[in-house]
């Protein structure tokens, strides 16, 4: 079970990813991952306002922007993180987080901004990629294949030496 006051053990967290991932293959036949979507979310929407450039892109002949079974994991990570911590007793509304106040004070405007560009700069490197961390990560160690592990590594490598360049280590 949860604790009420230091969230989930990543050692129960851990399982039930990996209990997700089992599940999504011998459910949907398919392995993990979630980029696509906003992919596919920004063809649809392109699509409202000029539909004729989503039909002959050639992006969007490789990624076909529909609504799929990745739309619904994508929906389901914010769900169960929004589950995971009410459980957990650490659900808070905040805007800006007591550890980025500390360290860069309390603008909620440089918290979104920051946000807004480490989100384009992460999506960019999981197009690069042709894939985010939870389809090459944890969909790539799952087959025990060595892009999934050495992507593993560079993902986790990457986010401590930003947070020790960000938080100074803290």
């Amino acid at each position: 079970m949860p604790s009420q006051t230091k969230g989930w053990s990543p050692y129960l967290a851990g399982a039930l990813s990996g209990l997700v991932s089992v599940g999504s293959v011998l459910v949907a036949g398919k392995y993990l991952g979630a980029s696509t979507t906003f992919v596919r979310g920004a063809g649809m929407a392109e699509g409202l306002y000029a539909p004729d450039v989503v039909a002959t892109l050639a992006y969007y002949l490789k990624e076909k922007p529909v609504f799929d079974w990745q739309f619904l994991f994508v929906c389901g990570i914010a769900a169960g993180a929004y589950l995971a911590a009410r459980l957990s007793g650490d659900f808070k509304v905040q805007l800006v987080p007591d550890t980025w106040r500390a360290r860069f004070g309390p603008s909620p405007w440089l918290r979104g901004a920051a946000a807004f560009v480490g989100g384009i700069v992460a999506m960019f490197g999981a197009r690069l990629a042709d894939g985010c961390p939870s389809g090459h990560g944890l969909s790539g160690m799952s087959q025990l294949a060595v892009s999934g592990f050495l992507a593993g590594a560079g993902f986790f490598a990457g986010g401590i030496l930003m947070a020790r360049l960000l938080f100074r280590g803290k």
